[in-house]
């Protein structure tokens, strides 16, 4: 029994370390299967209707050995960390996968897991990535369906209105409370530092709704807040499919910075959006795919009517963020293609900003140490108010 937050966040960081020890455990005491999902847009209510527990697959700390072997070098870390997990079975929890998102270095990792685990259900729907179109949104339900059909498929479970509802609201209340404590951070409330709000969503990506929430809750019983301090503040951006290193966080807080905001998919994207109560669950889960586009622009996703950087531009007004950390994993081509989009609009509203490609095998932290603190003192440069600080201290 969890009697206090230290205890509650201990199990969430052993899980988001550990996933395969929890997972393994849930399998032996609800005996239901485990269905792992590729980032990003995989409306995971469908699979838990079923009482199967979906988990997003998380890229392993380890280093890559065997991956290496089977997917070249030009692959993204975390699709070189699918292929290496899959061949030395560290996929083997999982009882059937799911995937809703076209990305060329995504489906050679699926391709590697089809491969290696073919006595598995591997299944691929592509979500239409052309939001605008007319015939967009009626082929989004369809494709709603579908997962639907392959869910009860897989796991012999029919699904309901009713279980769908159910587990719709249960995300909803999930992410909420996220947003709560990520919304305090965007004020200037920083009672958790990043490593520990990465380790929440992490942990929620892997872990029963029902119990994670019961563990926010209990977090957030005790939570004391800190007041907004002097620190840079800065914004995070970038990150589509994988958690980066807190290595990296823990530098830009070495450096005299505060993060308060953030598109990360292991951060504010994942949480940006709830399933609309209000409407059919099947319908409201077609439209989750759309709003969650609206509320947070997806370089992977094409739409008139949003865009990333006037996005990004908004979100650093309202949070008051003086400069912007871009995390771009290496060989993420969505992100590289559309970086020089995001750069010009920074430059144009002279806003400071720092583009960090990060690898899986780590980067050499010194070394980026000093870029950080030019961009950091770039950004005290820029404000007067902050140079007389710095001189009077």
């Amino acid at each position: 029994m969890i009697r206090s937050s230290a205890e509650a966040f201990q199990v969430m960081r052993n899980v988001a370390q550990n996933p395969d020890d929890y997972l393994t455990k849930w399998k032996a005491r609800h005996q239901q299967p485990v269905i792992g999902i590729f980032p990003m847009n995989f409306p995971v209510e469908i699979i838990a209707a079923t009482g199967a527990l979906p988990v997003i697959i998380q890229d392993s700390r380890e280093p890559i050995s065997e991956g290496n072997t089977i997917l070249a070098e030009f692959y993204c870390g975390y699709t070189r960390s699918i292929a290496d997990q899959t061949m030395k079975g560290q996929l083997d929890v999982f009882d059937a996968f799911m995937n809703a998102d076209h990305c060329i270095q995504l489906l050679g990792a699926v391709d590697v897991v089809r491969e290696m685990l073919s006595d598995k259900p591997v299944y691929f729907e592509h979500l239409i990535a052309a939001m605008d179109d007319s015939w967009t949104k009626e082929q989004v339900q369809k494709k709603v369906h579908a997962f639907i059909a392959e869910a009860e498929r897989i796991t012999g479970t029919s699904i309901s209105d009713e279980a769908l509802t159910s587990c719709i609201q249960s995300n909803n209340r999930n992410r909420q409370l996220l947003r709560q404590i990520f919304e305090a951070r965007r004020n200037g409330d920083a009672q958790f530092s990043p490593a520990e709000l990465q380790t929440m969503i992490v942990s929620s990506m892997i872990m029963d709704k029902d119990e994670h929430t019961a563990l926010l809750e209990t977090v957030l019983a005790e939570a004391a807040s800190k007041p907004r301090d002097n620190r840079i503040r800065l914004h995070l951006s970038g990150h589509f499919c994988h958690a980066p290193r807190v290595e990296l966080f823990d530098l830009l807080e070495e450096c005299g910075a505060v993060i308060v905001d953030d598109d990360l998919y292991t951060g504010s994207r994942y949480i940006s959006t709830d399933v609309k109560e209000s409407l059919a669950p099947r319908a409201a889960l077609a439209d989750w795919y759309f709003d969650r586009n609206e509320n947070i622009p997806c370089p992977t996703r094409v739409q008139k009517t949003v865009n990333w950087d006037e996005y990004l531009i908004n979100a650093l007004n309202k949070s008051g963020a003086e400069g912007v950390i871009v995390m771009m994993a290496k060989f993420c081509e969505a992100h590289m293609f559309y970086y020089p989009e995001l750069r010009k609009a920074l430059e144009a509203q002279n806003i400071p900003h720092l583009l960090i490609e990060t690898e899986h095998e780590g980067i050499p932290v010194e070394t980026l140490r000093t870029r950080v603190e030019a961009t950091i003192e770039r950004i005290r440069r820029k404000s007067p108010t902050r140079q007389t600080t710095q001189e009077s201290a």
